[in-house]
């Protein structure tokens, strides 16, 4: 019989993954992972981990599996927390998530799960394991998509390696959520009718700027409003000579000063800012809503722009340098100069759109068919074909 380790969160996702294992006929043990002690930077009642853990505990007794609770939290501050701090520090932002399932669930868990005589570890994420057979005999692993559409979590995946995947299981990928609480309501878990948690990745609901407060120190600097028309994507766009030129002067970040808008209100500090983002500017006046349209940590001013579709929001292209390419699917592997099309996304939930991969010798461009809005340095680019993600890379 083949043993399986499952990821119980005290979530109704993770509970139904070990019921379907349990009745498939595998050998299920449940381990719930203890991230984090910190309770102050967490609004308790959205997703306390002792609740979780009671929740975990119960479904186990149910099931009539062995349970048992590993603290990971040291490895988790170093290898999220700690990254996180550093991202944000330079201006960057992070994905904890696919942080996460890269170096805790899937790597630091699964050594866990391996010590304790597993073949495999399993989880409740909404997306599905491919086995392709090769000519000589072994196999290749993909990464596809749930088919919920709805919750489709590959995106959070995108970091695995062939590896991580041979080891794995996905359990609920070929179903819907409706479908998982109604496995959950008939089997009487009681997780079958649990909110689904939000926030950080096993932190829960976190206040992000006193997160960050706690070694990022408040500065207050300028908040600068930039009109429309002052846009860096809105000057002439000059003629090329060739295409990685044009990605390049497509990719380019642009680079504001304080000449280029007016003085419009104060903030605590550029490195709790993200692009994109509307809340926590705190300056009223203006006809539409300002958004983040660039931060500067280095000289700590924020530029804003009015409205979702101001330009100095969008652009085309994006850039990952070479040492921050993964290729889920290795044997897929871009060489320099090769090219090819692909369906990307640049954030979880967000539609996937039409590109092309250009290789060139130190990186991958990712050249949009749309221009998308705050692309954001830090976040991941992921790339699909069909159903399936082939890889991901940090945004430069």
């Amino acid at each position: 019989m083949k043993k399986v380790v499952v990821g119980l969160s005290g979530g109704v996702d993770s509970s139904v993954a070990a019921y379907l294992l349990k009745e498939q006929g595998y050998d299920v043990i449940g381990l719930f992972m203890k991230n984090w002690h910190d309770d102050s930077v967490t609004i308790s009642e959205e997703c306390p981990w002792l609740e979780d853990s009671n929740d975990a505990l119960i479904v186990a007794e149910k099931l009539g599996i062995p349970f048992q609770t590993v603290d990971l939290s040291a490895q988790y501050k170093e290898r999220i927390v700690d990254y996180m701090f550093r991202e944000y520090e330079m201006g960057r932002t992070p994905n904890p998530d696919v942080l996460c399932n890269r170096e805790i669930k899937f790597d630091v868990f699964l050594k866990i799960a391996m010590e304790l005589g597993a073949d495999y570890v399993a989880t409740g994420h909404y997306c599905r394991k491919g086995t392709l057979v090769n000519p000589d005999g072994t196999e290749t692993y993909q990464l596809l998509a749930g088919k919920d559409k709805n919750k489709d979590q590959s995106y959070f995946l995108c970091q695995l390696s062939q590896e991580q995947l041979s080891r794995t299981l996905f359990p609920i990928g070929e179903l819907t959520k409706p479908e998982v609480r109604q496995i959950a309501a008939k089997m009487d878990l009681i997780t079958a009718d649990k909110k689904d948690s939000q926030g950080l990745c096993f932190i829960g609901k976190v206040r992000l700027p006193e997160f960050l407060q706690q070694q990022l120190k408040p500065k207050k600097g300028k908040i600068i409003e930039v009109a429309s028309t002052e846009s860096k994507y809105n000057q002439v766009v000059p003629h090329f000579d060739d295409k990685v030129s044009e990605l390049e002067f497509f990719a380019k970040k642009p680079q504001y000063t304080l000449a280029d808008g007016n003085v419009v209100g104060e903030h605590q500090g550029a490195h709790y800012f993200t692009k994109g983002q509307r809340k926590g500017l705190q300056v009223g006046g203006t006809k539409e809503p300002l958004f983040v349209i660039e931060t500067d940590v280095d000289e700590n001013v924020i530029y804003t722009g009015q409205g979702k579709s101001h330009p100095g929001l969008y652009r085309r292209t994006l850039f990952v340098q070479e040492s921050e390419i993964h290729w889920v699917r290795p044997d897929l592997r871009l060489k320099t100069e090769e090219n090819l099309s692909v369906k990307a996304r640049i954030r979880y939930r967000q539609e996937l759109q039409n590109a092309i991969l250009y290789k060139i010798e130190n990186g991958l461009y990712v050249d949009f068919e749309e221009e998308q809005s705050a692309i954001t340095e830090g976040q991941f680019v992921a790339w699909y074909q069909d159903d399936e993600l082939l890889g991901s890379g940090v945004i430069s």
